[in-house]
């Protein structure tokens, strides 16, 4: 179009008109998304979400977000700077980063908030973030909000994060990592990233999202786990709504870290704070972990269950360090109607596709919990080894 000609009107019933070619285009690459409301009981047996230990539906975590909402109202009533603060937050924040092994926390309204705050409060333009190809959506938009030099290196490949460390041009330096991916439920090298960190003098910022409640002592995470627990140059981020069965997330790291956040983190300081029945809840499942610290033991159990029989049924799944098993798919058409074949025998599973697999390979993704026995376990293998693709298995 000549620079000086005007784009012609378009009249308003066309504007949006874009979209339908978008839509058609993800149609024809089998990437179609739907909305499937769930009742509030169902037969199904559920390895699609993510309530870990199996806390959710809990009376002891329900009722104390039930009788929060009675008490505190449905809702925090605005930021946490202005009057969404309660007691209640200041009293999860304590308990989670005294758990955790941290000298401070900070309660955000999710944990993909939690996230995007952490990175960018803890980068700028005069910083380096140097990211696992493999991170979570909400650390990817973390990093693009940051205004800082981005380097997305390969998955677990310490050597080239050293490299990348070793050859910015920025004094401050962030390395960004989940500690167990999401996709595979693969461990991040947790101490090698630390000691590159260490070498460089950078700063380790890990989303404990899928280690919080499963790893560690007592489902500390795998933060804990490695020893990092604590360390003033290791920030922790984690969700409330996988293995506490609740809503939210924080970031736990040194009191000046949580104090920075506080003040400069525009997805605290403009969001609306955690509603005071989601704070309850997580901390009456705190609660339940720190009295039960055999539930994280089951989740891995479990996992491992499902894994082995699976790959005893001919798939090509993960090995599990976490609560996540993957079953690859031939394609992204496949992983779509084998999830829909396993829900319609009882069965929910995930279904990971492009472009949310950074591998461009979709699966079925299945999670273990600690409240399933092994005759959920048996009956998952059987209801996706009956409902599989021709090509799906290996042998």
């Amino acid at each position: 179009m000549d620079a000086a000609q005007k784009p012609a009107a378009v009249p308003p019933e066309q504007v949006f008109d874009w979209l339908d070619a978008e839509a058609e285009r993800r149609a024809d690459a089998g990437l179609t998304r739907r909305l499937r409301p769930r009742p509030a009981t169902s037969t199904e047996l559920d390895l699609a979400g993510n309530d870990y230990l199996g806390l959710a539906r809990d009376k002891r975590v329900a009722g104390a977000a039930a009788a929060a909402a009675l008490r505190w109202g449905a809702g925090s009533t605005g930021s946490r700077l202005v009057t969404g603060s309660t007691e209640l937050h200041a009293e999860l924040e304590h308990e989670l980063a005294r758990f955790c092994g941290f000298q401070a926390a900070l309660v955000f309204s999710s944990g993909f908030t939690a996230n995007l705050g952490a990175v960018t409060a803890l980068s700028g333009k005069d910083s380096a973030i140097v990211t696992d190809k493999y991170i979570h959506a909400s650390l990817i938009e973390g990093c693009r909000l940051s205004r800082a030099g981005i380097a997305a290196i390969g998955h677990n490949d310490v050597a080239a994060i050293k490299h990348a460390l070793a050859t910015r041009r920025t004094q401050r330096a962030l390395v960004v990592t989940d500690s167990v991916f999401s996709v595979d439920g693969d461990l991040a090298p947790l101490p090698e990233l630390s000691a590159a960190c260490r070498e460089h003098g950078a700063a380790l910022l890990v989303d404990d999202a899928h280690g919080f409640g499963v790893l560690g002592d007592g489902g500390r995470g795998a933060v804990h786990a490695a020893g990092l627990a604590g360390e003033p140059d290791v920030v922790m981020t984690v969700t409330l709504s996988k293995s506490l069965g609740a809503q939210g997330g924080a970031v736990l790291g040194s009191r000046r870290v949580i104090r920075h956040l506080v003040e400069t983190s525009r997805s605290f300081i403009f969001d609306t704070g955690l509603a005071p029945a989601s704070a309850a809840a997580a901390l009456a499942a705190l609660g339940v972990l720190k009295s039960e610290p055999e539930l994280p033991g089951k989740v891995l159990a479990n996992a491992t269950r499902l894994a082995e029989q699976l790959t005893d049924a001919g798939f090509r799944v993960s090995r599990p360090d976490a609560a996540v098993v993957s079953v690859q798919a031939p394609s992204p058409e496949d992983a779509v109607t084998w999830a829909a074949r396993c829900a319609e025998n009882g069965v929910r599973v995930g279904c990971f596709r492009p472009p949310s697999v950074p591998d461009g390979i979709s699966r079925l993704r299945l999670t273990a919990r600690a409240d399933l026995s092994e005759s959920d376990v048996d009956t998952a293998v059987k209801v996706v080894s009956a409902s599989a693709p021709p090509r799906a298995a290996t042998s």
